[in-house]
């Protein structure tokens, strides 16, 4: 057993330091890489949201890279990507499909997602670690290989329940905001064309993300209860 205890306990710090860089990064990145967004149409249904949540402002801010995407770093600030809003200017989306992702994005900050994710990814490398050492005695040649399918499986199963649980606050606050949950689910539908990012052929249990029909029917559940 105290075998195992000097990797595990190296994994563990290992995962935090890479971690800890990894805020410290993407902090820089955005800092050097952003500005506070100004478009007027997201910038008003922002305000509407912000006043449903009792709050002076929702600073949003674009980070200047084309693929799209929306994002709550480390710090709290919500930023949508350049490329989103050039997909807005052509009309493939509108300013109320982006206010879904400021309020998902804001769902991920107010639940803590971000320092959830910090110790889910901690305890995935104490867990592949684990596995490793355990499963290589009886399967030595795929022993790491299932240690690292089980962690990866288990990661994106955490995944999924985050983004269910910021999908959710986000149709709180936009049916609370007057915007409704349409534009929330309308941009699901497109996202699969918009990003060109559908696994195909990866099973759902290794999936980061929820597939869209189950987002939309979650979504859908959620305000059958709520306004119902």
């Amino acid at each position: 057993m105290s075998k195992l205890l000097l990797p595990l306990l190296l994994a563990v710090l290992y995962a935090w330091a890479m971690l800890r860089f990894s805020v410290w990064r993407t902090r820089r990145m955005l800092d050097e890489n952003s500005r506070p967004l100004t478009d007027p149409a997201i910038t008003r249904l922002a305000d509407r949201m912000a006043a449903a949540m009792e709050l002076p402002e929702i600073r949003v801010h674009v980070f200047e890279v084309e693929p799209i995407n929306g994002l709550a770093a480390p710090d709290g600030r919500i930023f949508l990507t350049r490329g989103f809003l050039n997909r807005k200017a052509r009309g493939e989306v509108t300013a109320e499909e982006l206010a879904s992702v400021i309020a998902h994005e804001l769902g991920h900050v107010a639940q803590g997602h971000m320092r959830r994710r910090m110790i889910d990814f901690t305890g995935q490398n104490a867990v592949f670690v684990m596995l490793s050492a355990l499963l290589n005695r009886v399967l030595p040649v795929i022993g790491i290989w299932l240690a690292n399918l089980i962690s990866t499986a288990l990661m994106a199963r955490l995944s999924r329940r985050d983004e269910f649980e910021a999908d959710a606050y986000a149709s709180a606050l936009l049916i609370k905001a007057g915007i409704g949950t349409g534009p929330q689910k309308s941009l699901f539908r497109k996202l699969d064309a918009l990003t060109r990012s559908r696994a195909e052929g990866v099973p759902a249990w290794l999936l980061s993300h929820p597939q869209v029909e189950e987002r939309i029917r979650a979504i859908e559940a959620n305000e059958a209860r709520w306004l119902g």
